[in-house]
């Protein structure tokens, strides 16, 4: 099963540096609940590929929610297909393939006081959250915002500008590796604990990620205070069978391999034995059933539930499907987005989840 995707025709598209664009979508008012979001979530695009049909990648909104408008910000990666075909491609008329939004690294209180980290184009969900939280919010915002030059820094003009708005509210410190050299842990640490009673949100490569995560548990900011985005490529097709990929999927079920064609799951045999009893907590909704037998993960048992539960890659490839584990324990097969400290928390990824005990209860509610 696939999440319904939409057609959307490109209305703006900025040069926001010389290696990174903003790409900016008409929503009709048919699809504006469809594609309604919180600051700091993501859209996934079809890439068209001649190698493989298409390419599903996830791109941060860089807009806010109350502008009305649907923004994505794509910085060129050197090896990245995706990030270059839409810097030398798209443009205004075009149309893309997308998926409503997801993800889960957004504000619970748009008021709290909020220390955002960016490194390089992990500025773009973060810049979401400051234009959401300084418009709408009434909490204090503090960005430290590191890149390799002054001609890397995306939102320059804008972020100056937000300043000039909120100087009593809305602070930016940029850290030039041209200047600085690369933001040292104790410099990251000593800055952070200025700022250890707000709400962190970070963004980047995964070094300076990592540098920002330890820095804040040395201070002993709380894990809920503590949000980190991370995205790695999707491997599968969350987009399902759209009128653009029919003559590619007709190639694969005629290839020698007839297995890359196959949709259907492999049948498994369930981890544990015997029927599950499972509570779920959703958007304010309590569900129950009692006959999960763990031969389908998680996920899949809840839609044949007809539980509209969250998800975009189906791949563990991303964290739209998390939940918390209140109660018993699940397994998962494949993991890329959550670390040991979000497996400690009972975080899990639905899409890839299996039953361990006769008894489990979750929430999406975090």
């Amino acid at each position: 099963m696939a999440i319904e995707s939409h057609v959307l025709t490109v209305t703006e598209v900025i040069e926001e540096t010389s290696d990174a664009k903003s790409v900016a979508f008409e929503v009709p008012d048919e699809l504006q609940e469809t594609f309604a979001y919180t600051p700091g979530q993501f859209l996934t695009v079809a890439i068209p590929s001649d190698r493989t049909g298409l390419a599903a990648r996830c791109y941060s909104l860089s807009s806010s929610p109350h502008s009305g408008r649907h923004q994505i910000t794509v910085k060129r990666t050197a090896d990245g297909y995706a990030s270059n075909w839409i810097c030398d491609n798209v443009k205004v008329g075009d149309t893309l393939r997308l998926l409503p939004p997801s993800g889960i690294f957004t504000p619970k209180d748009i008021n709290a006081d909020l220390l955002l980290w960016g490194g390089g184009s992990g500025v773009t969900p973060v810049i979401s959250i400051a234009r959401t939280a300084l418009e709408k919010g009434s909490g204090k915002v503090v960005l430290f915002y590191a890149n390799r030059d002054q001609e890397s820094v995306i939102f320059a003009g804008e972020l100056r500008d937000l300043v000039a708005e909120h100087p009593e509210r809305f602070t930016v410190v940029h850290w030039l590796e041209s200047v600085q050299g690369l933001p040292s842990p104790e410099g990251i640490k000593l800055f952070a604990s200025y700022f250890s009673t707000y709400t962190s949100f970070c963004c980047g490569p995964p070094p300076f990620m990592k540098a920002v995560a330890t820095a804040l548990k040395e201070l002993e900011v709380p894990r809920e205070r503590r949000h980190q985005e991370k995205f790695v490529s999707l491997g599968g097709n969350p987009f399902g069978n759209v009128e653009e990929l029919v003559a590619f999927e007709e190639k694969l079920a005629e290839a020698d391999d007839p297995t890359e064609a196959d949709d259907v799951a492999p049948t498994r045999t369930p981890t544990f034995a015997g029927p599950v009893s499972l509570e779920v907590e959703l958007d304010g909704k309590h569900y129950a059933f009692d006959d999960w037998d763990g031969s389908q993960v998680l996920l899949e048992y809840l839609e044949s539930k007809g539980v509209d539960a969250p998800f975009s890659c189906r791949e563990g490839n991303c964290s739209s499907c998390a939940c918390i584990v209140l109660e018993g324990e699940l397994e998962m097969q494949h993991n890329d987005v959550l670390d040991a400290e979000d497996l400690a928390d009972g975080i899990r990824l639905t899409c890839q989840a299996l039953p361990l005990t006769e008894l489990l209860k979750i929430s999406y509610n975090g």
